[in-house]
């Protein structure tokens, strides 16, 4: 189904209805036509029947993540809100996707691995405007829980991608997943993701999160090896990581005590991102089981994140 236009009468009648003032940023921020490209490998459906354009039902994933909604909950609202009908391009006659449509689109862009591509294509974009600072990187991670919690006997048959893992700082286990961010210091933009299952070490996929170009890279003592701060500074990079003691220096000198205060000050932004995520973009919790899924929830709450933060920035500037 291609996008509609609004019809003379609507433009007349309602040009004040369904206004929401961070939709339209979002929706003039980017180049939507660049993602319906990359969107156009997705086959229809099914025959016979006349499909969603998959723009369309991309932007609807979107609006999915930015507010946090069900599949079931979404429908709805393309149903009922006119700034969700605005965003999307349909007219007020135009059917709206049903849940099990946007359910299996989902599924389908997930299957392909399109949520990789898209966020790239989408930070590309940011860079372009000048959005992304590159003054540094804060890399961290953080467990997700799992869609469907599950006993110690049941774990692996609820979701066979999920881990157990310890909790950091905290009592007790976490069964799930770990999402691993890579933050542009200054713009609080995300700039890398990488979702993995819960009891991978935060510093296995840490290199993966550094673009390379930043001036210099923000890290807790997690990820304080020799190896690393020696890689970092070969490229150019600061190694602004925490330090952590050893059997050699197990008390740590009043110097890299104060030098971790420092870092801990800067990198802190990025528990804010996390926050985010978590609290109001719904991503406490998988909505979906298994790896592919779970990651491209994961990816989509990160592109709707930017959206929102760039449109925030811009409207800022």
């Amino acid at each position: 189904m291609a996008l509609s236009q609004m019809s003379l009468v609507e433009a007349l009648i309602a040009p004040g209805l369904g206004h929401n003032e961070v939709l339209e940023r979002i929706e003039g921020l980017v180049a939507w036509e660049r993602f319906a490209m990359l969107l156009s490998v997705l086959e229809p459906e099914e025959a016979g029947r006349r499909p969603y354009d998959p723009l369309v039902m991309f932007k609807a994933l979107v609006l999915q993540r930015l507010y946090d909604l069900s599949d079931a909950v979404l429908e709805e609202q393309l149903k009922d809100r006119l700034s969700f009908r605005r965003f999307l391009g349909l007219s007020l006659q135009a059917a709206a996707p049903d849940h099990t449509t946007l359910c299996r689109f989902r599924n389908r862009l997930a299957q392909r691995g399109l949520a990789e591509p898209l966020f790239a294509e989408l930070t590309g974009q940011l860079e372009a405007r000048g959005l992304l600072l590159k003054k540094g990187t804060m890399i961290d991670a953080s467990l997700v829980e799992a869609a469907v919690p599950a006993s110690r006997h049941d774990r692996p048959a609820r979701d066979p991608d999920a881990r157990v893992s310890a909790r950091k700082g905290k009592g007790g286990t976490h069964f799930g997943y770990k999402v691993h961010v890579g933050v542009d210091q200054g713009s609080g933009l995300v700039h890398s993701l990488v979702t993995t299952p819960g009891n991978v070490n935060d510093t296995v996929v840490a290199d993966r999160l550094v673009r390379g170009d930043e001036e210099a890279v923000y890290a807790d003592k997690a990820y304080d090896s020799r190896a690393r701060r020696a890689g970092l500074k070969a490229r150019g990079i600061k190694p602004r990581i925490m330090r952590r003691p050893n059997k050699h220096h197990p008390v740590l000198p009043p110097r890299l005590l104060r030098f971790n205060r420092l870092v801990a000050r800067r990198r802190a932004a990025v528990e804010t991102t996390f926050a985010v995520f978590k609290c109001r973009l719904g991503l406490a919790r998988t909505r979906y089981v298994g790896l592919v899924k779970a990651a491209a929830q994961a990816t989509l709450t990160a592109f709707a994140f930017n959206l929102r933060r760039a449109a925030r920035i811009e409207s800022a500037a």
